[in-house]
């Protein structure tokens, strides 16, 4: 059920657009770069302990899918898939997209947010909670993500950065109440 209360939902034009694109190319190029994290950073898997090979769904309140991200030495995966196909999840997160995106880059305090219903969790909260302590810890930039360093990986920094402030801005400007999301960090 959607938090219709959030003025960060992506703008319902932004879904349709999504909505037809073909799945498999962002599933084959997520899940490659999750596997090249995983490979570069082993201690994340380590520290997420019983979470890992655990799926775990990530459901944007405002995008046409949800992700089924799935952890493991050799086989980490992101799947997409219908809202409606997320059975096998241990544990769901649900927010806006942006608001997800916030909780990754720090933008966004995940306490606050669970206390507004910005975000909410569905199953095993421990596993969330997990993903969530070990995220925060491992402190990832986009550039990270991307297997980037040096320029390359601050130029992708600053122009992710830029874009989702960009984004917040319209999403904040288009939605009709004001934001409860919480503190920024």
């Amino acid at each position: 059920m959607p938090n219709q209360s959030s003025s960060l939902n992506l703008p319902p034009l932004v879904s349709s657009l999504i909505a037809p694109l073909p799945k498999s190319p962002m599933e084959m190029l997520l899940s490659a770069f999750t596997k090249r994290l995983v490979a570069r950073r082993p201690e994340l898997l380590r520290r997420l302990g019983a979470v890992v090979k655990v799926p775990i769904a990530i459901v944007p309140d405002d995008m046409p899918h949800a992700f089924l991200l799935s952890l493991d030495n050799e086989k980490s995966s992101v799947s997409i898939c219908e809202k409606t196909e997320i059975s096998d999840a241990q544990a769901v997160v649900r927010a806006p997209f942006l608001v997800l995106l916030g909780l990754l880059d720090g933008t966004y305090d995940g306490d606050a947010l669970f206390f507004t219903r910005d975000l909410r969790i569905e199953g095993k909260t421990d596993y969330v909670l997990a993903l969530r302590n070990t995220l925060e810890e491992a402190d990832l930039s986009p550039g990270e993500f991307f297997g980037l360093s040096g320029r390359s990986a601050d130029w992708v920094n600053g122009v992710g950065a830029r874009m989702l402030d960009k984004a917040r801005w319209l999403a904040a400007r288009t939605g009709s109440q004001p934001s409860t999301l919480g503190r920024p960090h």
